[in-house]
């Protein structure tokens, strides 16, 4: 079981015909590093079916390369290389599709205690302008009340 003792903070902004969307997610999670790479793990809760967690996995190599992995629900796996198109597999939870995925940004700001990752990229579907997406991520260590609390709240 991995420490959930970091503070994540994503915000996340998608550009589809003209409208623009927002998420904002903050969460704790795990923050690790592996050789070269560094990992960000954390659980979302889908408001339709909370019981069920879906992990994401961010694994980040160097400042060129993100893949996003996510493990529940849903599962998909986004490759998100800088001035590289890759075609990806994207679960909707109606049904799986292919899409392609370019990264035209990519920016990492990471030490052994967090920071900060920002990626922006577009999807296509069937080689059609789908969305622009742009990710912005901060990692710190959690205080220990943060911490402390989550295992109060969440048990």
């Amino acid at each position: 079981m991995m420490q959930e003792n970091y503070l994540i903070s994503i915000v996340g902004k998608q550009y589809v015909d003209g409208e623009r969307g927002e998420i904002q997610l903050t969460t704790l999670g795990s923050y690790v590093t592996k050789g070269k790479n560094r990992y960000v793990i954390y659980k979302e809760y889908d408001e339709d079916n909370p019981h069920v967690p879906v992990t994401s996995i961010l694994k980040i190599e160097g400042d060129q390369k993100v893949t996003l992995i996510r493990n529940g629900a849903q599962n998909s796996r986004l490759i998100l290389e800088k001035g590289q198109r890759h075609q990806c597999h994207y679960d909707t939870g109606y049904g799986s599709m292919m899409v392609g995925v370019f990264a035209n940004h990519i920016n990492t700001d990471l030490g052994d205690d967090g920071g900060k990752l920002e990626v922006s990229y577009s999807l296509d579907i069937n080689a059609g302008l789908t969305s622009l997406n742009e990710i912005f991520i901060s990692i710190k260590e959690a205080e220990q009340e943060d911490v402390k609390n989550r295992r109060t709240n969440h048990s």
